[in-house]
């Protein structure tokens, strides 16, 4: 596997296009070996799809970059479906997050309404502890009725407001990776 690069200034770039760089000794190394698909719709190899990924996210998502692989001669002609393998790959992992993105936000949503009822429940059992008795124990247990409620609505506003920032840059790094450009050169250029 293609040993990554240390930073972002250690990315070449050629004609205003930074490259993320990979050098192969087969376009084999570069899928996974157990995914029994056809060549164009195998399976990135983990490794390979995490350095992809995390190079890709180093940047701006509008930066221009280009996917180059350094393969030996003998294997350039078996690497001519290798773009569209890279951007197959990439547009079923952009299905892929998109569905959970969709997933999570209704979630969100629905966890809000329930958490929404919840409260107006406690703040409801809250006044009609209030209005009968007006000991200590009724105020500690209004209290923590209070304290119920608000806490119910913890996850909603923890899946709303934060969960699924990472989860549409995800979507954003695979739309970019499905139509980056890919180029294949022989080693040695």
């Amino acid at each position: 596997m293609a040993t990554r690069q240390e930073h972002v200034t250690d990315y070449r770039r050629e004609d205003g296009v930074t490259l993320i760089e990979m050098r192969l000794n087969s376009v084999r190394q570069l899928f996974n070996s157990l995914d029994p698909a056809p060549f164009p719709e195998k399976d990135l190899d983990r490794e390979a799809e995490s350095y992809i990924v995390d190079s890709v996210r180093e940047f701006a998502i509008d930066m221009p970059l280009k996917l180059v692989f350094y393969l030996p001669r003998e294997e350039m002609e078996e690497a001519s479906d290798l773009a569209r393998s890279i951007h197959n790959y990439f547009a079923y992992r952009l299905r892929v997050t998109s569905r959970d993105l969709t997933f999570l936000l209704r979630q969100g949503r629905l966890t809000l309404l329930i958490a929404i009822a919840f409260l107006l429940a406690c703040l409801s059992l809250r006044q009609i502890v209030l209005a009968f008795d007006d000991s200590s124990i009724a105020h500690v247990v209004a209290e923590g009725l209070l304290i119920t409620g608000w806490v119910a609505m913890w996850r909603p506003i923890e899946i709303l407001l934060y969960e699924w920032w990472p989860i549409r840059r995800r979507c954003r790094v695979a739309a970019k990776l499905t139509t980056m450009p890919v180029e294949v050169r022989p080693l040695g250029e």
